[in-house]
């Protein structure tokens, strides 16, 4: 039973430590393009100039 004493409090910072790591996630701008990546994938990239050979 005193192993709670333990457990809870290192639940409730890990839970935490997760929501500051989302929000600031959410404030740098990491979830705006969310479909750009998975229409990026569908389009080659033919159109680029051919390098020096």
């Amino acid at each position: 039973m005193s192993v709670l004493l333990y457990l809870i409090p290192i639940a409730l910072a890990l839970g935490l430590t997760g929501l500051m790591g989302f929000l600031w996630a959410l404030r740098r701008g990491q979830f705006e393009d969310l479909d750009g990546a998975a229409n990026r994938i569908l389009f080659d990239d033919d159109d680029l100039p051919p390098g020096p050979v």
